[in-house]
């Protein structure tokens, strides 16, 4: 069903998602023009005829079944992929949570896996994290436009506008709530996987093994402390990310986004994406100790993390590896993410919000103040 124009101008930024088409010349120069200009059809500037990005509407209705699609695909891809490629990483983490005698540093955690394991051992488990964070990145970005597009109608244009940060947090937190239920069974299975060697090889053999041994419920033993990390950081990943690459395109680049190639704007959606996911790594690392500490340890409890870890141990064991990995994961994800967007004609994340264009004054009103 088709929205209007005010309904779909009142999800922020609006200048993600106006109605215009961009015209770039096909040099890679930008001509810029006012939001409700239309692209020109004519040839441009030495006889070149300029090519243009479809606006989303345009190409895919916003908020339609196919805009909604396209936001789920492109987070399947954009976090299962990346969850996947850093299952070593992940691995020497769990360890280094569970079991930090053993795996004192990064390095040596490396060489202990691989003394024991073969390189074989790096990728333990990557099947419950590509399909777990799959389910986890559908329900992340798609969720995340749904509620960022409601959250938005309700405070209306000009709250919108006024509050749009505190609309990203809720949007995000909202979507987060869905995507971890997703994906809490399959981060049961992996943690138990990565640091108990034997007790399975993979998602096939380790999920029936894990009902029979803990029943199904047990599969959300650890919802709440994954909520308790997720949750904080899908809200500072999509909030701090939005600030940064507007600050980036304010502060750091001479040319205005809308004159930036492809490349350019997806090399500031990684940046932007590395540095929001060290904000990431540090504000939900403490519930991360939790959830490894409770999927690994039959009948655990809270209490039992907070007493082996302590409260300093909570906030920094396993810290500078979660960094690294962490803001590489995030970075990947938004550059995936906006490459998907860009790919299917909708614009990259984030931006400079342009001013507000300055209404026309009538004619004959004008002529009237000029008279007088």
């Amino acid at each position: 069903m088709a929205l209007s124009d005010r309904s779909r101008e009142s999800l922020l930024p609006s200048f993600l998602y106006s109605s215009s088409a961009r015209s770039f010349a096909a040099t890679g120069a930008a001509a810029r023009l006012p939001v409700s200009s239309p692209a020109p059809a004519a040839a441009g500037a030495g006889g070149r005829v300029p090519f243009s990005i479809q606006a989303p509407n345009e190409k895919i209705e916003m908020y339609s079944p196919a805009f909604y699609a396209a936001c789920t695909a492109g987070g399947i891809a954009s976090c299962g992929l990346t969850h996947m490629a850093v299952t070593p990483l992940d691995l020497v983490k769990c360890n280094m949570q569970i079991d930090p005698a053993k795996y004192k540093s990064i390095s040596s955690g490396f060489g202990v896996l691989l003394k024991e394991q073969g390189a074989r051992g790096f990728f333990r488990g990557w099947v419950p994290t590509l399909l777990g964070y799959s389910a986890q990145g559908a329900c992340k970005f798609g969720f995340y436009e749904f509620f960022k597009k409601y959250y938005s109608d309700i405070a209306g244009p000009e709250y919108a506008q006024k509050y749009k940060t505190l609309i990203y947090l809720a949007g995000s937190a909202s979507a987060e709530v869905i995507a971890d239920v997703a994906l809490c069974p399959f981060e049961a299975v992996k943690v138990r996987v990565q640091t108990q060697p034997g007790f399975a090889r993979g998602l096939s053999d380790g999920l029936p093994k894990f009902v029979r041994s803990e029943g199904a419920l047990g599969l959300y033993k650890g919802i709440v402390p994954l909520w308790g990390r997720q949750i904080p950081y899908t809200m500072m990943k999509f909030a701090s990310f939005e600030t940064i690459v507007e600050l980036i395109y304010k502060h750091a680049v001479p040319v205005p986004k809308s004159e930036c190639s492809k490349t350019t704007q997806l090399g500031i959606s990684f940046a932007g994406g590395y540095i929001a996911g060290v904000f990431c790594a540090i504000v939900s690392h403490p519930a991360d100790n939790l959830v490894s500490f409770l999927n690994n340890a039959k009948g655990a409890t809270v209490g039992d993390a907070v007493k082996k870890f302590g409260l300093w141990g909570l906030f920094t064991r396993g810290l500078p590896l979660r960094i690294v990995m962490i803001g590489t994961l995030t970075g990947a994800q938004w550059g995936i993410y906006d490459a998907f967007k860009v790919m299917v004609g909708l614009p990259t994340t984030g931006g400079v919000t342009p001013a507000p264009a300055v209404e026309a004054v009538p004619a004959a009103e004008a002529e009237s103040k000029a008279i007088a």
